[in-house]
């Protein structure tokens, strides 16, 4: 299919929602099909550097596009619809509703992907319009928990058949022969010992506080965290002045991650009962952490938070779980880990083994199947 991919990301940047849009892009076009990436703003964009801070081949092509903010971006969506169907294009693929409307008003094929429920004033105008409208359309959900509350607050979605449940997914073929954690650790030039990691932003509800709190009690372990924006980084860092086995990295480009992800022994996700993202809000009902596969692909003993939306993926086959913001559940759940390594083994192997199933080019799959 000759496809449009419509999303208002940022890009070049260090968001999830960014790294996301570029996945999917990158999965559809790996499936054979003809991918557009329309985006908001103008310039050209350097395409060896998308594919080093995304960790993808870029084999798809991008257009910018005029953007007012007075406007809340509509003209951009008008516009890339248009484009799009001057085009002849087959599938408006979306992570901005208006664009899905626009573009079934058009008489197109629409796919909406959405990861929280419609914001401001008119979120719930465009998202009820797009139930509504007729045509050839599918609603793409990250989480059952997402589905639930939309259902809550919408009633009936769409026909079965025009849903679907997909949770973010992971490059499978870059946590191929990874190396062991002594090695990715000597590879990387970071101090030798047990290391417990955790890749991200340190945005609230992350578990940032939990990571130093752990650390504190783990002087014998090594704690590493990867990611975050400078400005986190720093605060970080000094909070954890003087504690020998912390490190922050700062961020690394996902090209980079599957190694520093291989350099831990066990992989953490101290979420919070309340998660921000790079705009705020609290995503910790309906999340899909795109960590959370990558975690899988490495091979590596997990730790964390129980969360229900977690539950959707993980069970107690595939990780352990401790309870969101109790450190001392949590220094009980790494102290069992840190100790027994059959049972770091066995967990990293059944996580490798369900990574499998949630693949990046499956998950479109599913998505555009029937389309």
């Amino acid at each position: 299919m000759k496809i449009a991919a419509i999303a208002t990301a940022q890009v070049p940047s260090q968001t999830a929602n960014s790294i996301q849009v570029m996945k999917v892009c990158h999965a559809l076009s790996r499936l054979g099909h003809e991918v557009r990436l329309y985006l908001p703003g103008e310039g050209e964009v350097e395409r060896e550097e998308l594919a080093e801070l995304y960790g993808i081949a870029m084999s798809f092509e991008i257009e910018k596009l005029p953007a007012s903010p007075r406007l809340k971006r509509n003209d951009f969506a008008w516009r890339a619809v248009r484009l799009a169907r001057s085009r002849k294009t087959d599938l408006v693929y979306t992570w901005a509703i208006q664009a899905g409307v626009f573009a079934l008003a058009a008489g197109m094929k629409a796919l909406f992907e959405a990861h929280d429920l419609p914001a401001g004033r008119l979120g719930p105008w465009w998202l009820r319009a797009f139930l509504r409208l007729p045509g050839k359309k599918r609603l793409v959900m990250i989480a059952r928990a997402l589905q639930a509350a939309l259902e809550r607050r919408f009633g009936r979605l769409l026909p079965p058949e025009d849903q679907a449940i997909a949770p973010n997914g992971l490059d499978l073929e870059r946590y191929i022969g990874l190396p062991s954690p002594p090695k990715a650790r000597r590879w990387l030039g970071l101090a030798e010992g047990l290391t417990v990691g955790c890749t991200g932003h340190l945005y609230a509800g992350r578990g940032g506080d939990l990571f130093l709190g752990l650390a504190r009690r783990f002087p014998g372990l090594q704690f590493l965290w990867v990611g975050g924006r400078l400005e986190d980084v720093e605060t970080y860092r000094k909070l954890a002045a003087g504690m020998e086995n912390v490190t922050f990295t700062g961020f690394i480009p996902n090209a980079r991650l599957p190694l520093y992800q291989a350099a831990a022994d066990i992989l953490l996700m101290p979420y919070g009962r309340s998660i921000a993202g790079s705009s705020g809000g609290n995503s910790a009902e309906i999340c899909s952490p795109m960590k959370l596969f990558d975690y899988l692909g490495a091979g590596r003993a997990i730790l964390t938070s129980d969360l229900p939306v977690i539950r959707e993926v993980l069970d107690e086959e595939h990780a352990l779980f401790a309870p969101p913001e109790d450190l001392p559940g949590w220094v009980s759940a790494l102290e069992r880990l840190a100790s027994d390594e059959a049972l770091r083994a066995r967990l990293a192997a059944e996580a490798r083994r369900l990574a499998e199933r949630y693949t990046w080019l499956e998950r479109e799959r599913r998505c555009l199947e029937g389309l």
